[in-house]
């Protein structure tokens, strides 16, 4: 080959090498751009300030440890062993916050949505030191004093967290499925459906049954031997019959599914409550914490009653979860919607005063919400949602509902007030769209906390609702309750705005409306 050929050869290899480098390096700056773009600051701060925050929990957990069981106070001992918990939680929210940005392709990254991802796991570590504080209250006043200092500290490097995430874009409305049709999504894998579709001939990995028919005759048991931080759905299949235990899912049990009998068919029942001195937080029969749960067909109650006051049926923390047919039957502090992402389709939920609270962010979707017969003298108010900080991205969206007197409350509909909910925190949100409300159901809409407090600051929405209690004329006056006339300001708290479902609910084959259209 001549040498003037071989010289022009290696110069367009040297120009083609050249020009991949530099569209590699553009394609590169691009993904880098993107995939920092939803911080504030850059993440090497947002990085080291979460790890600050780690080192900050840790410290509190420190001081808290010698303190199990050292009074000899079932109360305090309570509400040690919760904080315990709750800062442990905290680390692992605070560490899949970490772990989503030094490894975007990680396991933890959960939806994939970064900003709503991290404002979510943000959000559920400031929630978890409040809920802390709350378990010490009316406690021994030497540990409050010892620990005060460094809750509050960490409360304070959690909300500067939560400032340096931008808020979740808007989002398109995405595919819907018409909750009409009662069909599942076309997308949907047909393993997936059949589990949820199903009520006979289901894989099953585990059995329970009160008769000894199954693999273990209590919950528990076959909740404890289910695999950790499984990243496959593992399902426990529980036969009809009332399961008197009370049951915790802790953080390691990733992706567990429960599938019962029927709504009124397999219950699991509890009674522990404040009043025998048991946390709020630890009253509850049925707790969940690991992420990706799903129940079907199941029932969680607690029995203890209108005068035991607070007394929980169902808590959850678990992140991107499902209850799906399900019941939740108390009085006071029935529905515990504690932190995290949380969807409820065709679940029936009752109780008495504050009956769905919490601060998670959770959308309720063609439930029955039913207000029952309490305390004499006693008002029922519906929902108390905790939302405590204007970054949050929390909230009750109350979607294609039926609130409606139970039972026991029909005929003193009169005499018993019930109201859609109170500003149980400074910033508490709760909007109710495209549901009936029955005239067990107040002129007013909304009731006080505490005369004028939070009422400028809550978020309160109504839109397109309907029913003798849907009535606007005499609703409150309040600077944050707001009627909605337009449907964009209704589509910020619809399933794939809110909680982002169409990018993790089609996965568990659970039918959804994803906007505002049915």
């Amino acid at each position: 080959m001549a040498p003037s050929v071989t010289i022009k050869l290696l110069r367009t290899l040297l120009m083609l090498l050249v020009l991949c480098m530099c569209t590699t390096l553009a394609a590169s700056s691009r993904t880098d751009l993107s995939q920092w773009e939803f911080l504030k600051v850059p993440s090497s701060e947002f990085v080291d300030s979460v790890k600050n925050t780690i080192d900050a929990v840790q410290e509190v957990t420190s001081i808290f440890s010698p303190f199990v069981n050292a009074f000899g106070d079932f109360r305090l001992s309570n509400a040690v062993a919760d904080c315990l918990d709750l800062l442990d939680l905290s680390v692992d929210h605070l560490s899949w916050s970490v772990s989503a940005i030094e490894n975007p392709g990680g396991k933890n990254n959960s939806t994939g949505d970064m900003n709503s991802d991290l404002k979510t796991w943000l959000s559920a570590a400031l929630v978890n030191q409040d809920t802390c504080n709350e378990g010490l209250e009316g406690t021994n006043s030497i540990v409050k004093e010892l620990v005060g200092g460094g809750l509050n500290q960490v409360t304070s490097l959690v909300q500067q967290l939560l400032n340096m995430v931008h808020p979740p874009i808007s989002k398109s409305p995405g595919r819907k499925l018409k909750a009409s049709k009662g069909q599942f999504p076309s997308w949907v894998k047909s393993e997936e459906r059949k589990l949820l579709e199903a009520s006979n001939g289901i894989k099953v990995d585990a059995i329970v049954a009160a008769d000894g028919s199954g693999n273990y005759t209590n919950v528990m048991d076959a909740v404890l031997e289910a695999p950790d931080y499984s990243l496959s759905r593992y399902v426990i299949y529980i036969k009809r019959g009332v399961y008197k235990e009370n049951v915790e899912i802790k953080k390691k049990k990733w992706n567990l599914m429960m599938i019962g009998d029927g709504m009124n068919a397999t219950v699991i029942s509890g009674n522990r409550n404040y009043v025998d001195h048991w946390s709020t937080y630890r009253t509850a029969t049925f707790a969940v914490s690991g992420r990706g749960f799903i129940a079907r067909d199941i029932t969680f109650e607690n029995t203890a009653g209108p005068e035991k006051h607070q007394a929980v049926a169902l808590r959850s923390d678990s992140d991107l979860s499902v209850f799906f047919r399900c019941g939740m039957r108390g009085y006071q502090d029935t529905l515990y919607t504690h932190t995290m992402r949380q969807f409820y389709r065709e679940c029936r939920i009752s109780g008495t005063v504050d009956f769905m609270f919490g601060d998670g962010t959770v959308v309720f979707q063609n439930c029955q919400i039913l207000a029952k017969k309490g305390l004499p003298n006693q008002k029922n108010t519906i929902t108390a949602q905790g939302r405590k900080d204007p970054s949050q991205p929390t909230g009750f969206s109350i979607q294609f509902c039926n609130i409606s007197a139970d039972s026991d409350l029909v005929a003193s509909v009169n005499s018993t007030a019930t109201y859609l909910g109170r500003p149980w925190k400074q910033y508490s949100r709760t909007i109710i769209m495209q549901s009936y409300m029955s005239n067990a159901v107040r002129p007013e809409g909304w009731l006080e906390w505490n005369a004028s407090l939070h009422l400028d600051t809550l978020y309160y929405g109504e839109f397109m609702n309907y029913g003798p209690g849907a009535t606007q004329g005499n609703r409150v006056k309040w600077l944050g309750f707001h009627v909605f006339n337009q449907s964009s300001q209704a589509n910020n708290f619809t399933v794939n705005q809110f909680i982002d479902g169409n990018l993790w609910l089609p996965s568990t084959g659970v039918r959804y409306t994803a906007g505002l259209g049915v």
